[in-house]
């Protein structure tokens, strides 16, 4: 499963990296996700609300992705973390098959 995780570096992480410019934080999050069985398929900084990072990342355990959240963000690496589950084409057509079989179930209100 994808997901994508954004986030601001904090306070103590930016002086961090400013202690050493040439830290690769690309590998840090490579090492964490495999870690858990995944694979770091992006990783961008970004300089929008804050020095940044929106890193795309496949799992195979949806569990995981929050999980790998909750260590960066406890270790005061990122603060205001957003996490979005993406989907490919392949499992949209399927939730949209989904909904068409469960659409006559519902009645919308003032039905």
């Amino acid at each position: 499963m994808h997901f994508c995780l954004t986030g601001q570096y904090t306070p103590r992480a930016i002086n961090s990296l400013l202690e050493n410019p040439t830290n690769n934080r690309a590998e840090a999050a490579r090492k964490l996700i495999e870690s858990a069985g995944g694979k770091l398929v992006s990783f961008y900084s970004v300089p929008a609300e804050g020095p940044g990072v929106l890193t795309i990342f496949d799992v195979p355990d949806p569990s995981s992705a929050p999980a790998i959240v909750g260590i960066v963000v406890g270790a005061g690496t990122l603060h205001n973390v957003k996490l979005t589950r993406l989907y490919t084409q392949d499992e949209i057509i399927q939730v949209r098959q989904k909904a068409s079989k469960l659409r006559a179930s519902y009645s919308p209100p003032g039905s």
